[in-house]
């Protein structure tokens, strides 16, 4: 692709990361909470199988979070029980849940934000921006585009084009940088932009797609 003009970011996934002892809360008294390996391998397994279902019209936060808590369930030998699946996808659709960032992030997009102005495009729940401020990084971006304000989810074009709309771009010179391929990649093609997964646990890895797994392997792709 030709360098672009303006870079959108995802936030879940890409910037920042769920804190899971606050999230995986309702497992206490269930025994054995998963190590951090076995989430990923959850997390790869999940992808591709919620990314056919999307591609079928699926709901799709709840989806995502549901088939994923029924099979982490499952490999840690529990029974996925209504009631404590339901609290673990709560936990982790409540914005304030992910609050863990990688060291560098914050140098990272100064970095970026020398060459691009950059923005961000969420589905969340109204309060990302109040996440991203106390995680040191919500001065980053010119604009925060957040799904529980405009009314709008990705992969629906519209949050898109509010968050290009609010940075006075046209989708032909924007970038979106994502972690979920029929959510982010998808969506942003469909609205007209370039795209990149931020595939940090490598579930795409097998796939012919243009994807980085760090924001420093995103620096390098950039230069290209």
């Amino acid at each position: 692709m030709a360098s672009p003009r303006v870079i959108f970011f995802d936030v879940g996934n890409t910037l920042l990361f769920p804190n899971r002892e606050r999230i995986l809360e309702p497992l206490h008294q269930r025994g054995p909470k998963p190590t951090h390996e076995q989430w990923l391998q959850v997390e790869r397994k999940t992808k591709p199988e919620f990314d056919q279902i999307v591609q079928a019209g699926a709901k799709v936060d709840h989806g995502f979070w549901w088939s994923f808590y029924t099979q982490l369930l499952e490999s840690l030998g529990l029974s996925p029980e209504d009631s404590v699946r339901d609290a673990l996808v709560q936990n982790t659709q409540n914005s304030g849940n992910w609050d863990r960032i990688l060291p560098g992030t914050r140098e990272a997009l100064q970095r970026i934000g020398t060459e691009y102005p950059t923005a961000v495009i969420s589905n969340a729940d109204g309060r990302i921006e109040d996440v991203l401020r106390r995680c040191g990084i919500a001065d980053c971006f010119h604009s925060i585009t957040d799904s529980g304000i405009v009314g709008s989810e990705k992969p629906h074009p519209a949050i898109f084009e509010a968050a290009l709309r609010e940075m006075h771009a046209k989708p032909s010179e924007s970038l979106y940088v994502g972690d979920v391929y029929s959510v982010d990649y998808l969506g942003a093609r469909n609205a007209g932009m370039e795209a990149v997964l931020f595939d940090v646990a490598g579930a795409y890895r097998d796939r012919d797609l243009p994807r980085v797994e760090s924001l420093r392997e995103l620096e390098a792709w950039l230069k290209q």
